[in-house]
Protein backbone atom coordinates (compact mmCIF):
# COMPACT_ATOMS: atom_id res chain seq x y z
CA UNK A 1 0.00 0.00 0.00
CA UNK A 2 2.94 2.67 0.79
CA UNK A 3 4.36 1.90 -2.88
CA UNK A 4 1.80 1.84 -5.06
CA UNK A 5 0.75 5.79 -2.57
CA UNK A 6 4.22 6.81 -3.39
CA UNK A 7 4.33 6.01 -7.22
CA UNK A 8 0.93 8.14 -7.58
CA UNK A 9 2.63 10.90 -5.24
CA UNK A 10 5.62 10.19 -7.12
CA UNK A 11 4.01 10.76 -10.92
CA UNK A 12 1.39 13.52 -9.77
CA UNK A 13 4.74 15.51 -8.78
CA UNK A 14 6.65 14.61 -11.90
CA UNK A 15 3.89 15.61 -14.55
CA UNK A 16 3.34 18.90 -12.28
CA UNK A 17 6.66 19.37 -12.85
CA UNK A 18 5.75 19.41 -16.78
CA UNK A 19 8.09 15.97 -16.85
CA UNK A 20 6.47 13.53 -19.81
CA UNK A 21 4.82 10.74 -18.36
CA UNK A 22 6.24 8.57 -20.92
CA UNK A 23 9.54 7.80 -18.76
CA UNK A 24 7.53 8.87 -15.53
CA UNK A 25 5.26 6.58 -15.83
CA UNK A 26 7.68 3.48 -15.46
CA UNK A 27 9.80 4.85 -13.29
CA UNK A 28 6.97 5.10 -10.66
CA UNK A 29 6.27 1.79 -11.41
CA UNK A 30 9.53 1.19 -10.74
CA UNK A 31 8.97 2.10 -7.70
CA UNK A 32 5.56 0.22 -6.84
CA UNK A 33 7.23 -3.35 -8.09
CA UNK A 34 9.87 -2.61 -5.65
CA UNK A 35 7.48 -2.45 -2.53
CA UNK A 36 5.77 -5.11 -3.72
CA UNK A 37 8.32 -7.57 -4.14
CA UNK A 38 7.91 -7.86 -7.92
CA UNK A 39 11.46 -8.96 -10.55
CA UNK A 40 11.91 -5.43 -12.02
CA UNK A 41 13.21 -6.47 -15.44
CA UNK A 42 10.40 -8.90 -15.32
CA UNK A 43 7.84 -6.20 -14.30
CA UNK A 44 8.96 -3.73 -16.61
CA UNK A 45 9.36 -5.73 -19.86
CA UNK A 46 6.47 -8.58 -19.09
CA UNK A 47 3.63 -6.39 -16.82
CA UNK A 48 4.16 -2.85 -17.80
CA UNK A 49 4.71 -3.76 -21.18
CA UNK A 50 1.84 -6.08 -21.56
CA UNK A 51 -0.78 -3.48 -19.92
CA UNK A 52 0.56 -0.55 -22.67
CA UNK A 53 1.00 -2.52 -25.14
CA UNK A 54 -2.72 -4.09 -25.01
CA UNK A 55 -4.12 -0.19 -24.87
CA UNK A 56 -2.23 0.92 -27.58
CA UNK A 57 -3.89 -2.12 -29.35
CA UNK A 58 -7.22 -1.55 -28.42
CA UNK A 59 -7.33 1.94 -29.05
CA UNK A 60 -4.88 3.27 -31.43
CA UNK A 61 -7.60 3.20 -34.25
CA UNK A 62 -9.94 5.67 -32.30
CA UNK A 63 -7.58 7.90 -31.38
CA UNK A 64 -5.89 8.14 -34.56
CA UNK A 65 -8.77 8.67 -36.46
CA UNK A 66 -10.01 11.10 -34.03
CA UNK A 67 -6.92 13.63 -34.79
CA UNK A 68 -6.94 13.10 -38.45
CA UNK A 69 -11.12 14.38 -38.39
CA UNK A 70 -9.76 17.31 -36.09
CA UNK A 71 -7.06 18.26 -38.40
CA UNK A 72 -8.69 18.13 -41.38
CA UNK A 73 -12.10 20.21 -40.09
CA UNK A 74 -9.35 22.40 -38.89
CA UNK A 75 -7.64 22.37 -42.16
CA UNK A 76 -10.58 22.83 -44.40
CA UNK A 77 -11.88 25.64 -42.36
CA UNK A 78 -15.12 24.11 -41.61
CA UNK A 79 -14.11 24.53 -38.00
CA UNK A 80 -13.55 28.00 -37.73
CA UNK A 81 -16.60 28.62 -40.06
CA UNK A 82 -18.90 26.23 -37.36
CA UNK A 83 -17.52 28.72 -34.89
CA UNK A 84 -17.73 31.99 -36.55
CA UNK A 85 -20.91 31.53 -37.26
CA UNK A 86 -22.28 30.28 -33.43
CA UNK A 87 -20.76 33.22 -31.89
CA UNK A 88 -22.10 35.56 -34.51
CA UNK A 89 -25.67 34.50 -34.00
CA UNK A 90 -25.10 34.92 -30.44
CA UNK A 91 -23.08 38.22 -30.16
CA UNK A 92 -21.11 40.27 -28.62
CA UNK A 93 -23.94 40.95 -25.76
CA UNK A 94 -23.39 37.10 -25.34
CA UNK A 95 -19.56 36.66 -25.51
CA UNK A 96 -18.95 34.43 -22.84
CA UNK A 97 -22.04 31.69 -24.32
CA UNK A 98 -20.79 32.27 -27.55
CA UNK A 99 -17.49 30.59 -26.75
CA UNK A 100 -18.44 27.89 -24.24
CA UNK A 101 -21.18 26.78 -26.76
CA UNK A 102 -19.12 27.12 -29.95
CA UNK A 103 -16.53 25.08 -27.68
CA UNK A 104 -18.95 22.48 -27.02
CA UNK A 105 -20.56 22.43 -30.49
CA UNK A 106 -16.74 21.12 -31.74
CA UNK A 107 -16.00 19.04 -28.93
CA UNK A 108 -19.82 17.06 -29.17
CA UNK A 109 -18.83 16.76 -33.08
CA UNK A 110 -15.96 14.44 -32.39
CA UNK A 111 -13.26 17.34 -32.70
CA UNK A 112 -10.04 16.94 -29.89
CA UNK A 113 -10.24 19.55 -27.61
CA UNK A 114 -6.66 20.32 -28.15
CA UNK A 115 -8.36 21.30 -31.95
CA UNK A 116 -11.27 22.90 -30.65
CA UNK A 117 -9.00 25.13 -28.53
CA UNK A 118 -6.75 26.49 -31.42
CA UNK A 119 -10.51 27.25 -33.40
CA UNK A 120 -11.82 29.06 -30.87
CA UNK A 121 -9.22 31.08 -29.75
CA UNK A 122 -9.34 33.69 -32.67
CA UNK A 123 -13.05 33.99 -32.55
CA UNK A 124 -12.65 34.31 -28.55
CA UNK A 125 -10.46 37.27 -28.78
CA UNK A 126 -12.78 38.87 -31.25
CA UNK A 127 -15.92 38.75 -29.25
CA UNK A 128 -14.31 39.18 -25.95
CA UNK A 129 -12.72 42.82 -27.94
CA UNK A 130 -16.09 43.94 -29.05
CA UNK A 131 -17.98 42.92 -25.59
CA UNK A 132 -15.52 44.42 -23.59
CA UNK A 133 -14.70 41.46 -21.48
CA UNK A 134 -11.00 41.20 -19.66
CA UNK A 135 -9.11 37.62 -21.92
CA UNK A 136 -8.37 36.48 -18.21
CA UNK A 137 -11.99 34.77 -18.50
CA UNK A 138 -11.28 33.22 -22.02
CA UNK A 139 -9.27 30.61 -20.73
CA UNK A 140 -12.36 29.75 -18.17
CA UNK A 141 -14.84 29.69 -21.05
CA UNK A 142 -13.02 27.47 -22.94
CA UNK A 143 -12.35 25.23 -20.62
CA UNK A 144 -16.59 24.98 -19.79
CA UNK A 145 -17.31 24.29 -23.46
CA UNK A 146 -14.56 22.00 -24.49
CA UNK A 147 -13.83 19.90 -20.90
CA UNK A 148 -17.14 19.21 -19.22
CA UNK A 149 -20.30 18.59 -20.37
CA UNK A 150 -19.81 17.69 -23.63
CA UNK A 151 -16.75 15.31 -23.43
CA UNK A 152 -18.54 13.24 -19.93
CA UNK A 153 -21.90 14.31 -20.12
CA UNK A 154 -24.08 14.77 -23.10
CA UNK A 155 -25.11 10.76 -24.10
CA UNK A 156 -23.82 10.20 -27.23
CA UNK A 157 -20.50 12.34 -27.46
CA UNK A 158 -17.85 10.63 -29.49
CA UNK A 159 -14.85 11.59 -27.28
CA UNK A 160 -13.32 8.67 -26.06
CA UNK A 161 -13.90 9.54 -22.03
CA UNK A 162 -17.36 8.69 -22.78
CA UNK A 163 -15.93 5.83 -25.92
CA UNK A 164 -13.90 4.02 -23.38
CA UNK A 165 -16.51 2.76 -20.30
CA UNK A 166 -18.31 1.15 -23.43
CA UNK A 167 -15.49 -1.86 -23.36
CA UNK A 168 -15.95 -3.05 -19.51
CA UNK A 169 -19.79 -2.38 -19.18
CA UNK A 170 -20.80 -3.64 -22.27
CA UNK A 171 -22.88 -0.36 -22.93
CA UNK A 172 -23.11 2.12 -25.82
CA UNK A 173 -22.50 6.04 -26.12
CA UNK A 174 -25.90 6.98 -24.86
CA UNK A 175 -25.39 5.33 -21.54
CA UNK A 176 -27.57 6.67 -18.71
CA UNK A 177 -29.16 9.44 -20.97
CA UNK A 178 -31.01 10.97 -17.72
CA UNK A 179 -28.10 11.54 -15.84
CA UNK A 180 -26.05 12.57 -18.23
CA UNK A 181 -28.41 15.12 -19.46
CA UNK A 182 -29.28 16.58 -15.83
CA UNK A 183 -25.22 16.35 -15.14
CA UNK A 184 -24.42 18.23 -18.21
CA UNK A 185 -27.32 21.01 -17.45
CA UNK A 186 -25.74 21.87 -13.99
CA UNK A 187 -21.96 22.43 -15.39
CA UNK A 188 -23.34 24.39 -18.02
CA UNK A 189 -25.55 26.77 -15.98
CA UNK A 190 -23.55 26.69 -13.35
CA UNK A 191 -20.36 27.25 -15.23
CA UNK A 192 -21.74 29.97 -16.98
CA UNK A 193 -23.26 31.91 -13.94
CA UNK A 194 -19.79 31.64 -12.34
CA UNK A 195 -18.19 33.57 -15.29
CA UNK A 196 -20.82 35.97 -15.49
CA UNK A 197 -20.19 36.44 -12.11
CA UNK A 198 -16.57 36.48 -12.44
CA UNK A 199 -17.05 38.82 -15.50
CA UNK A 200 -19.00 41.58 -13.25
CA UNK A 201 -16.23 41.51 -10.86
CA UNK A 202 -13.67 42.02 -13.23
CA UNK A 203 -15.55 44.57 -14.81
CA UNK A 204 -16.11 46.75 -11.68
CA UNK A 205 -12.44 46.25 -10.62
CA UNK A 206 -12.09 47.85 -14.25
CA UNK A 207 -10.21 45.11 -15.57
CA UNK A 208 -11.69 44.94 -18.75
CA UNK A 209 -10.15 43.87 -22.07
CA UNK A 210 -6.60 44.58 -23.12
CA UNK A 211 -4.73 43.56 -26.61
CA UNK A 212 -2.31 40.62 -26.13
CA UNK A 213 1.06 40.91 -26.24
CA UNK A 214 2.86 38.31 -28.09
CA UNK A 215 -0.89 36.01 -28.68
CA UNK A 216 -1.83 38.04 -30.89
CA UNK A 217 -5.30 36.17 -32.37
CA UNK A 218 -3.89 35.33 -36.23
CA UNK A 219 -6.29 37.14 -38.50
CA UNK A 220 -8.77 34.96 -40.30
CA UNK A 221 -10.67 35.27 -43.38
CA UNK A 222 -14.21 34.57 -42.97
CA UNK A 223 -15.40 35.10 -46.74
CA UNK A 224 -13.00 32.26 -47.31
CA UNK A 225 -14.02 29.61 -45.10
CA UNK A 226 -16.81 27.28 -46.39
CA UNK A 227 -20.97 27.64 -45.86
CA UNK A 228 -21.38 26.98 -41.78
CA UNK A 229 -24.20 24.50 -42.83
CA UNK A 230 -22.16 22.40 -45.27
CA UNK A 231 -19.24 21.94 -42.17
CA UNK A 232 -21.78 20.93 -39.76
CA UNK A 233 -22.61 18.15 -41.98
CA UNK A 234 -19.59 16.11 -41.28
CA UNK A 235 -20.11 16.41 -37.32
CA UNK A 236 -23.67 15.72 -37.54
CA UNK A 237 -22.72 12.66 -39.53
CA UNK A 238 -20.53 11.02 -36.57
CA UNK A 239 -22.89 11.94 -34.33
CA UNK A 240 -25.79 10.06 -35.79
CA UNK A 241 -24.00 6.68 -37.46
CA UNK A 242 -22.36 6.02 -34.02
CA UNK A 243 -25.87 6.68 -31.66
CA UNK A 244 -28.62 6.24 -34.09
CA UNK A 245 -27.10 3.32 -36.47
CA UNK A 246 -25.24 1.95 -34.58
CA UNK A 247 -21.99 2.29 -36.42
CA UNK A 248 -18.56 1.33 -34.59
CA UNK A 249 -17.04 4.78 -33.37
CA UNK A 250 -14.02 3.83 -35.76
CA UNK A 251 -16.66 3.50 -38.88
CA UNK A 252 -18.54 6.85 -38.05
CA UNK A 253 -14.91 8.87 -37.39
CA UNK A 254 -14.30 7.55 -41.12
CA UNK A 255 -17.30 8.56 -42.25
CA UNK A 256 -16.62 11.92 -40.92
CA UNK A 257 -13.26 12.11 -42.25
CA UNK A 258 -14.41 11.55 -45.83
CA UNK A 259 -17.33 13.39 -45.72
CA UNK A 260 -15.21 16.40 -45.03
CA UNK A 261 -12.80 15.96 -47.50
CA UNK A 262 -16.02 15.39 -50.80
CA UNK A 263 -17.34 18.43 -49.02
CA UNK A 264 -14.24 20.60 -49.27
CA UNK A 265 -12.90 18.76 -51.86
CA UNK A 266 -11.42 22.13 -53.84
CA UNK A 267 -8.24 21.81 -50.96
CA UNK A 268 -7.66 18.05 -51.94
CA UNK A 269 -3.92 19.52 -52.25
CA UNK A 270 -3.35 19.83 -48.46
CA UNK A 271 -5.91 16.92 -47.45
CA UNK A 272 -2.15 14.38 -47.10
CA UNK A 273 -0.29 16.38 -45.36
CA UNK A 274 -3.32 17.24 -42.93
CA UNK A 275 -4.06 13.19 -42.63
CA UNK A 276 -0.20 12.31 -41.97
CA UNK A 277 -0.33 15.51 -39.22
CA UNK A 278 -3.34 13.62 -36.94
CA UNK A 279 -1.61 10.33 -37.60
CA UNK A 280 1.52 11.20 -36.28
CA UNK A 281 -0.24 13.43 -33.11
CA UNK A 282 -2.18 10.70 -32.18
CA UNK A 283 0.78 8.18 -31.26
CA UNK A 284 2.02 10.80 -28.64
CA UNK A 285 -1.44 11.03 -27.38
CA UNK A 286 -2.10 7.43 -27.14
CA UNK A 287 1.27 6.41 -25.57
CA UNK A 288 0.82 9.53 -23.06
CA UNK A 289 -2.36 7.56 -22.20
CA UNK A 290 -0.85 4.03 -22.72
CA UNK A 291 2.00 5.00 -20.33
CA UNK A 292 -0.34 5.55 -17.38
CA UNK A 293 -2.28 2.45 -18.16
CA UNK A 294 1.27 0.29 -18.01
CA UNK A 295 1.89 1.94 -14.35
CA UNK A 296 -2.16 1.14 -13.58
CA UNK A 297 -1.41 -3.14 -14.73
CA UNK A 298 2.12 -2.62 -12.15
CA UNK A 299 0.03 -1.38 -9.37
CA UNK A 300 -2.97 -4.38 -9.80
CA UNK A 301 -0.30 -6.93 -9.76
CA UNK A 302 1.33 -6.05 -6.16
CA UNK A 303 -0.15 -7.66 -3.33
CA UNK A 304 -0.84 -3.89 -1.68
CA UNK A 305 -3.52 -3.45 -4.52
CA UNK A 306 -5.96 -6.48 -3.01
CA UNK A 307 -5.87 -3.85 0.14
CA UNK A 308 -6.79 -0.80 -2.01
CA UNK A 309 -9.14 -2.49 -3.60
CA UNK A 310 -11.20 -3.95 -0.59
CA UNK A 311 -10.75 0.03 0.72
CA UNK A 312 -12.66 1.83 -2.42
CA UNK A 313 -14.92 -1.10 -2.55
CA UNK A 314 -16.52 -0.63 0.94
CA UNK A 315 -16.57 3.06 0.69
CA UNK A 316 -20.26 4.16 2.22
CA UNK A 317 -22.90 4.18 0.12
CA UNK A 318 -23.52 3.24 -3.18
CA UNK A 319 -21.09 1.52 -5.40
CA UNK A 320 -21.21 4.46 -7.55
CA UNK A 321 -19.72 6.51 -4.70
CA UNK A 322 -16.25 4.16 -4.73
CA UNK A 323 -16.02 4.26 -8.52
CA UNK A 324 -16.39 8.27 -8.72
CA UNK A 325 -13.44 8.40 -6.30
CA UNK A 326 -11.58 5.68 -7.50
CA UNK A 327 -11.74 7.48 -11.23
CA UNK A 328 -10.99 10.96 -9.82
CA UNK A 329 -8.11 10.52 -7.91
CA UNK A 330 -6.63 8.13 -10.82
CA UNK A 331 -7.33 11.27 -13.07
CA UNK A 332 -5.73 13.29 -10.83
CA UNK A 333 -2.26 11.45 -10.20
CA UNK A 334 -1.98 10.87 -14.26
CA UNK A 335 -3.52 14.59 -15.06
CA UNK A 336 -5.30 12.70 -17.87
CA UNK A 337 -9.02 12.13 -18.05
CA UNK A 338 -8.74 8.97 -19.96
CA UNK A 339 -5.62 7.86 -18.62
CA UNK A 340 -6.65 7.85 -15.03
CA UNK A 341 -10.43 6.76 -15.93
CA UNK A 342 -8.47 3.64 -17.89
CA UNK A 343 -6.17 2.74 -15.25
CA UNK A 344 -9.24 2.61 -12.91
CA UNK A 345 -11.37 0.25 -14.92
CA UNK A 346 -8.83 -2.08 -15.99
CA UNK A 347 -8.01 -2.60 -12.08
CA UNK A 348 -11.77 -2.40 -11.16
CA UNK A 349 -14.16 -2.48 -14.04
CA UNK A 350 -14.63 -6.25 -13.54
CA UNK A 351 -15.49 -5.98 -10.16
CA UNK A 352 -17.75 -2.89 -10.50
CA UNK A 353 -19.40 -4.75 -13.35
CA UNK A 354 -20.24 -8.29 -11.09
CA UNK A 355 -21.21 -5.47 -8.02
CA UNK A 356 -23.80 -4.15 -11.07
CA UNK A 357 -24.92 -7.47 -11.28
CA UNK A 358 -25.84 -7.99 -7.62
CA UNK A 359 -26.81 -4.63 -7.02
CA UNK A 360 -29.24 -4.35 -9.78
CA UNK A 361 -27.60 -0.98 -10.53
CA UNK A 362 -27.34 -0.79 -14.36
CA UNK A 363 -24.13 -0.92 -15.79
CA UNK A 364 -25.04 1.79 -17.66
CA UNK A 365 -24.79 4.02 -14.35
CA UNK A 366 -21.71 2.93 -14.02
CA UNK A 367 -20.55 4.06 -17.42
CA UNK A 368 -21.87 7.47 -16.93
CA UNK A 369 -20.17 7.92 -13.58
CA UNK A 370 -16.72 7.09 -14.55
CA UNK A 371 -16.95 9.08 -17.88
CA UNK A 372 -18.49 12.04 -15.27
CA UNK A 373 -15.67 11.23 -12.64
CA UNK A 374 -12.55 11.57 -15.42
CA UNK A 375 -13.90 15.51 -15.81
CA UNK A 376 -13.15 16.37 -12.61
CA UNK A 377 -9.75 16.43 -10.82
CA UNK A 378 -7.82 15.78 -14.16
CA UNK A 379 -7.78 19.41 -14.79
CA UNK A 380 -5.41 19.67 -11.68
CA UNK A 381 -2.48 22.58 -12.75
CA UNK A 382 -0.64 20.01 -14.09
CA UNK A 383 -3.18 18.60 -16.79
CA UNK A 384 -1.56 18.35 -20.45
CA UNK A 385 -4.45 20.00 -21.78
CA UNK A 386 -4.53 23.42 -19.58
CA UNK A 387 -0.90 23.75 -20.04
CA UNK A 388 -1.87 23.99 -24.08
CA UNK A 389 -5.17 26.33 -22.98
CA UNK A 390 -3.08 28.89 -20.93
CA UNK A 391 -0.21 28.54 -23.76
CA UNK A 392 -2.43 29.18 -26.47
CA UNK A 393 -4.25 32.05 -24.85
CA UNK A 394 -1.15 33.58 -23.68
CA UNK A 395 -2.37 33.62 -19.73
CA UNK A 396 -0.69 32.03 -16.59
CA UNK A 397 -2.16 29.60 -14.08
CA UNK A 398 -2.13 33.24 -11.86
CA UNK A 399 -4.43 35.13 -14.52
CA UNK A 400 -6.69 31.88 -15.08
CA UNK A 401 -6.63 28.87 -13.18
CA UNK A 402 -9.38 30.15 -10.93
CA UNK A 403 -11.85 30.02 -13.91
CA UNK A 404 -10.46 26.86 -15.50
CA UNK A 405 -10.40 25.07 -12.34
CA UNK A 406 -14.52 26.56 -11.27
CA UNK A 407 -15.70 25.38 -14.52
CA UNK A 408 -13.80 22.59 -15.40
CA UNK A 409 -12.57 20.25 -12.30
CA UNK A 410 -15.40 21.76 -9.20
CA UNK A 411 -18.76 22.06 -11.39
CA UNK A 412 -17.99 18.52 -12.25
CA UNK A 413 -17.02 17.13 -9.62
CA UNK A 414 -20.50 18.43 -7.86
CA UNK A 415 -22.62 17.78 -10.98
CA UNK A 416 -21.34 14.15 -10.70
CA UNK A 417 -23.70 14.19 -7.10
CA UNK A 418 -26.83 14.32 -8.09
CA UNK A 419 -26.21 12.06 -11.18
CA UNK A 420 -24.94 9.32 -8.80
CA UNK A 421 -28.10 9.61 -6.90
CA UNK A 422 -30.13 9.26 -9.52
CA UNK A 423 -28.24 6.18 -10.57
CA UNK A 424 -28.87 4.58 -7.03
CA UNK A 425 -32.36 5.57 -7.16
CA UNK A 426 -32.63 3.38 -10.34
CA UNK A 427 -33.14 6.72 -12.40
CA UNK A 428 -30.62 6.44 -15.75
Amino acid sequence: MFGIILGLVLLMFLAYRGYSILWVAPVCALVVGLTGGLNLLDMYKETYMTGLAGYVKSWFPVFMFGAIFGHLMDYTGAAKSIAHWLTQTLGAKRAIMGVVVGCGVLTYGGISLFVVVFAMYPLGVELFREANITRKLLPGAIALGSFTFTMTAIPGTPQIQNIIPTTYYGTTPAAAPIMGIFAAALMFGLGLFWLHYRERKFTEAGDVFTEPKGKEAAEVDYSSLPNPFLSFLPLIAVIVTMNFFGWDIILALLGGIVLSMLISFNKYKGFTKSISNGAVGSITAILNTAAAVGFGTVVKSVPGFAVLTEILLNVPGTPLISEAIAVNLLAGATGSASGGMSIALEALGEKYLAIAEQTGISPAAFHRVASLASGGLDTLPHNGAVLTLLAVTGMTHKDSYIDICMTSLVLPIVSSIPAILLGSLGIY
